[in-house]
């Protein structure tokens, strides 16, 4: 096996998944170019990118459905060409698409799944009622896949995707098209699948799911742009914590000046109305006292002061846009 951890003494067997360069070129272009991250085990990783970043192609090279262009990929301590059934077994992928059968019930479907990974007539039986009660469909067990809703089709397949309860699952935008209460609620199956011990690999184009997610990577054009957890991009975005100061009385522009000046304060002070003012930071829970006793010393009485949280859609946006300015001045 290659060694692609020469420094720190790490193998691909100690990651769930291990990328290095991985590319994959169609014709003329490239869908992903130069992917390298590694996924710990036991973690929630999120892939979120607007629609032709390269998010499916991503997962197809780590599942071994499309082989490299260039660079190589460890999934679960090896390679994805060299997949025999033992390893597909400890892996499970949820498609984009719809790919169980129409005219059969939820319930055939699930033995039909549970049949294909070699689950015994008893155990199965017993596993699909679990699995169908888990993503809540056991009641409509006896319903054909075409009759029952989108989102249900949806919590169909991912019932078929975890019926023989693999370590590592890839989610190709598993809530693609659903309504806010089931998305809240396919998060909260994935939470409890990692407090059971599984990997999840989680596509998506809604950017506030980076919340949900232990890792994020962010992809733009085939590339990863970073991968941060949740905290670590907001502070990427802004260039530390940021706070939202509200004083009893408005400020004159002296004062905001002299707020600039102070050393745990980092780049510019936006004045918003209403006598509020919002700046970036080192650390939130240290500068708070220290701004809360600097406006304490200046006599001014401070309303409220408190760590401001950017939506993961403001983060994002700021990500992409420092990203275009950087390419735009290399």
């Amino acid at each position: 096996m290659t060694e692609i951890f020469p420094t720190n003494g790490s193998k691909p067997e100690d990651f769930a998944i291990v990328a290095r360069g991985l590319s994959k070129k169609f014709g003329d272009e490239f869908a992903v170019r130069d992917l390298t991250f590694e996924l710990p085990k036991r973690t929630i990783m999120g892939f979120i990118g607007p629609s032709g970043s390269g998010k499916t192609t991503a997962i197809r090279l780590l599942t071994g459905i499309y082989q490299p262009t260039g660079g190589e990929a460890f999934v679960l301590g090896m390679h994805p060409k060299e997949f025999n059934s033992e390893m597909r077994e400890r892996i499970g992928y949820l498609p984009q698409l719809f790919v169980l059968f129409q005219d059969l019930s939820i319930w055939e479907n699930m033995n039909f799944a549970a049949s294909l990974y070699g689950l015994g007539f008893f155990r199965r039986g017993r596993r699909i009622k679990e699995i169908l009660d888990y993503v809540e469909l056991y009641q409509h067990r006896h319903k054909l896949a075409r009759q029952i809703s989108g989102g249900m089709q949806r919590r169909l397949s991912l019932a078929a995707t975890l019926i023989h309860g693999p370590e590592l699952v890839f989610l190709d935008e598993p809530t693609a098209g659903i309504d806010p209460v089931l998305r809240r609620k396919l998060w909260d199956h994935f939470q409890h699948l990692k407090e059971e011990g599984a990997t999840l690999f989680v596509t998506t184009q809604y950017v506030g799911e980076a919340a949900y997610c232990d890792l994020v990577g962010i992809l733009a054009n085939g590339r990863i742009i970073m991968v941060e957890t949740p905290d670590g991009l907001r502070r990427r975005a802004y260039g530390g914590d940021v706070i939202d100061v509200k004083t009893n009385n408005a400020i004159g522009w002296d004062i905001i000046n002299q707020i600039r000046q102070l050393p745990f304060v980092l780049g510019n002070v936006d004045v918003k109305p209403d006598n509020t003012f919002r700046l970036t930071v080192d650390e939130a829970n240290t500068a708070i006292p220290q701004l809360l006793k600097w406006f304490e010393d200046k006599d001014i009485p401070v309303e409220t002061a408190n760590e401001y949280l950017p939506p993961f859609d403001d983060v994002f946006v700021q990500i992409i846009q420092e990203e275009v300015a950087n390419e735009e001045a290399a």
